[in-house]
């Protein structure tokens, strides 16, 4: 019995992922349930356990390349012991057929995939040419100006050096752009001392770790006064979708987390239910599984709004890009200690500086205002007792 396996449907929103790297090499056993394979989708590596036992008869996918959901990436020839552990998926109800990607279904001619195995052009590297015949289908002619102008790109001059984006990479750069093109972006900044909670923090830090298992930083308070300002101007805890403003219930908190080769945005769900100590250990525990690449698709769906520690690289000022489909994000300077006018007096207080982008087709300037004056007098007044 054969066992198909095939690229899985990581989250709603995905819709491919990229192979990585490969366990098995074709001609190998492999048990059921043993790690196969190496993905990443929507910016997450996800191990793929085999669906079954057996031996990797072929592999149709190679490592680098990005293909769509439920495309068959390999073939498993189940053993006669391994075939009673191994269960069929249900077929599917009768008039309902599996949704098939568009791309994935896209007819080539035996003669452009002839000439494109000849450039040594990936499967998905074809299906990004676009086709000029008719229904839009990729002739021959498409194939060698796809090839012209890949080679034209790929030459590098006297003193460069090319490197190919990482699916990371590549996923991050489509995000970006799509941003800033779809989302009228401003920014807001407003400035915060921060001395009451740094005596605290220093205070209480060392039993802070000891009790609940994790540091005792600036971002939980932060955080706790962001999700509370959340709940007054809901506009800021938003979607758009299409011409519509949808706005969300709950408020899932999303993370900015920098990566050795990128930035990962893990999300705190329900954190209007949360305490400072339950954030303090949730967010630990989301940065340290995203650095560690031990994190699912669905952590890193779903955030309503999103924070980004900028002060974690001394930065003071920043202008975030927002992600979409979100209204707004809010970067966190350094905490610094600065000489403040306090009264009439000159003196040394702990100060940050809070950089609120927003989307100007939902919030005007006036309560994106308010917004982070809710958040100053949140962290300002910090009273150890109420949190």
């Amino acid at each position: 019995m054969t066992i198909e396996v095939v690229m899985p449907q990581m989250g709603q929103s995905v819709a491919e992922g990229t192979v990585i790297q490969w366990f098995k090499q074709e001609g190998e056993p492999v048990e059921q349930d043993e790690a196969l394979l190496t993905i990443n989708t929507d910016k997450i590596d996800v191990e793929i356990p085999s669906p079954g036992g057996g031996i990797l008869t072929r592999v149709l996918v190679q490592a680098g390349e990005t293909v769509p959901v439920l495309t068959p990436l390999a073939y498993i020839e189940a053993r006669e012991t391994d075939r009673r552990r191994t269960v069929s998926p249900s077929p599917a109800p009768q008039g309902r057929a599996a949704p098939v990607p568009e791309e994935a279904a896209r007819w080539h001619s035996p003669a452009v995939l002839e000439l494109a195995e000849h450039h040594d052009l990936k499967p998905s590297e074809l299906q990004q040419v676009p086709g000029t015949g008719r229904d839009g289908r990729v002739t021959k002619k498409d194939i060698l100006a796809y090839i012209e102008q890949r080679e034209k790109v790929a030459v590098p001059r006297a003193g460069e050096e090319i490197i190919p984006f990482t699916p990371m990479r590549r996923a991050i750069a489509e995000h970006m752009v799509r941003s800033k093109q779809t989302s009228p972006h401003a920014t807001a900044i407003i400035e915060v001392d921060m001395t009451a909670i740094a005596q605290f923090r220093e205070r209480e830090k060392a039993a802070f770790a000891e009790r609940w298992g994790c540091p005792l930083t600036f971002m939980p308070f932060i955080t706790q006064a962001t999700v509370r300002a959340l709940k007054k101007y809901p506009w800021l805890n938003a979607w758009v979708d299409a011409d519509r403003i949808v706005l969300k219930r709950e408020i899932n908190i999303g993370i900015a987390v920098a990566l050795a080769d990128g930035l990962i945005v893990p999300v705190l769900k329900g954190a209007e239910t949360l305490s400072l100590s339950e954030i303090a250990q949730r967010s630990e525990d989301l940065t340290r599984r995203a650095r560690e690449k031990h994190l699912m698709p669905t952590e890193v769906q779903g955030g309503t709004f999103t924070l980004n520690n900028l002060g974690v690289s001394g930065i003071l000022l920043a202008t975030p890009i927002i992600v979409q489909p979100q209204a707004a994000i809010l970067g966190i300077g350094a905490v610094a200690r600065r000489p403040m006018v306090v009264g009439n007096v000159v003196t040394i207080r702990s100060m940050t500086y809070l950089c609120l982008s927003f989307d100007h087709r939902v919030i005007d300037g006036a309560v994106a205002g308010q917004f982070l004056q809710e958040i100053k007098s949140g962290l300002e007044v910090f009273d150890p007792i109420r949190k």
